[in-house]
């Protein structure tokens, strides 16, 4: 179903394709079910990431990644804006969801 144009659009679609969890992004780690999961950098990949630019505001800008842990036998998203370079995340985290790459 790609490109797609909006977020919404996308996190349906990736839902669609089993990517059932929302990650939140922590120091040295991805968590998910209010923390039950900790998910270090070895033990996930980035299967994809979109990028949403702003239109009319750049801090509407936001990445979505597509996430999978074969160890947990998990996927989800992780939404985030482009902010992810300032935010205090170890430089391990930092390479492993960097979108320039």
């Amino acid at each position: 179903m790609e490109p797609y144009v909006t977020l919404t659009e996308s996190l349906n679609d990736l839902r669609k394709q089993g990517y059932s969890e929302d990650f939140n992004l922590r120091q040295n780690c991805l968590e998910c079910r209010n923390g039950q999961f900790k998910i270090f950098t070895d033990d996930f990949k980035v299967d994809k990431f979109i990028r949403f630019e702003g239109d009319s505001n750049p801090s509407d800008a936001a990445v979505l990644y597509a996430i999978s842990s074969d160890v947990h036998q998990i996927k989800g998203v992780l939404v985030n804006g482009y902010g992810i370079y300032s935010e205090s995340i170890t430089d391990e985290m930092l390479r492993k969801l960097d979108i320039r790459s």
